[in-house]
């Protein structure tokens, strides 16, 4: 993967949400609108995106409107940290 930010949110959400490491995870799959994660694991992802790349996400934003995939996370942290 040449993304590191998509890189590091697959690895994180396959090995520490899903508990399941060895996860092939798509960058286009949805997470939220799927039931892939639920809104306690969002709260988990979402202080990970805060202390990796210092970008505040807030509560009412964990939502498959406003992101439902890695690659739309992503590109929230990427605006953000202009």
């Amino acid at each position: 993967m040449n993304d590191p930010i998509i890189a590091s949110l697959i690895t994180y959400i396959a090995q520490n949400i899903l508990k399941q490491p060895n996860r092939a995870l798509s960058p286009v799959e949805p997470i939220i609108s799927s039931g892939l994660i639920d809104s306690f694991s969002l709260v988990d992802l979402a202080l990970f995106v805060e202390e990796s790349y210092g970008v505040h996400l807030d509560d009412t934003e964990l939502n498959r409107e406003t992101f439902d995939s890695v690659n739309q996370l992503a590109d929230i942290i990427r605006h953000r940290q202009r």
